[in-house]
């Protein structure tokens, strides 16, 4: 049996989904309200917000404890960036992909059109809903368990190599939620045939940091550099730009 949307589009049943998930709700709204849009909805309760918000932390505790177990010799700095490259909205969406969220997601009309049910942000927002909703429904266990079926593969997958510390940090604010990093000059000093630029790099209320340069290119460059060493997530073998 099918169920009509609010546009009066037939919906797969949820049972169907259950089955790739791996877990029956005791509590179905839970997974109904996982897969609402706010475009279905305007009630902001009523969407997977709350839910996204939940299971974003879920997951990533569940990807930390799957990497501090499965990699025992791994120092801080390579788990973390293991964990950075599995919680990106990229990898939540390739994960809804292949539990085939898609087609359950509640959407308005205009969202429908517009193709959202394959818009991975949308699939990567309603990953870490569902996985909120499976922590509610069924405890740590059961949630981890969710993520193991779903990231554990891609756990053991060598980490994305670094191209520059620029697109590195950047890369890492989007997949932790924060905003996309900017930078100022400073101020420059030295002849003018040579310059050495001062350059700061801010993301959010996170702490920023500084460096310098014989260019802007390398200043921010740097400064990138220095705010993903203070992270964990940049060492000496790391692919930069150094020239």
């Amino acid at each position: 049996m099918t169920k009509t949307s609010e546009t009066g589009r037939k919906l797969p049943e949820l049972s169907r989904l259950e089955a790739k998930l791996g877990h029956r709700f005791a509590e179905r709204s839970l997974l109904e309200t996982a897969l609402t849009h706010m475009s279905a909805d305007q009630r902001r309760l009523a969407s997977y917000q709350r839910l996204e918000f939940l299971g974003d932390r879920v997951l990533g505790l569940s990807i930390a404890d799957m990497l501090f177990t499965t990699f025992p010799q791994a120092v801080e700095g390579d788990m973390s960036r293991r964990l950075a490259d599995l919680v990106r909205k990229e990898t939540c969406a390739e994960v809804a992909a292949a539990w085939e969220l898609g087609p359950h997601l509640r959407l308005g009309e205009g969202e429908i059109l517009a193709g959202a049910r394959k818009n991975k942000a949308i699939l990567a927002d309603a990953c870490e809903a569902v996985i909120g909703a499976v922590f509610i429904d069924g405890g740590y266990a059961a949630a981890r368990k969710l993520v193991e079926a779903g990231f554990g593969q891609r756990l053991l997958k060598p980490v994305t190599p670094l191209r520059d510390a620029k697109t590195a940090l950047q890369e890492w604010a989007q997949g932790q939620g924060h905003p996309t990093p900017t930078y100022a000059e400073l101020g420059r000093s030295g002849p003018d045939h040579a310059p050495v630029f001062r350059i700061v790099v801010r993301i959010g209320t996170l702490s920023e940091a500084e460096a310098e340069g014989r260019s802007k290119r390398l200043a921010e460059q740097a400064a990138a550099e220095t705010l993903l060493r203070r992270q964990g997530l940049w060492n000496e073998n790391a692919e930069g730009e150094h020239g």
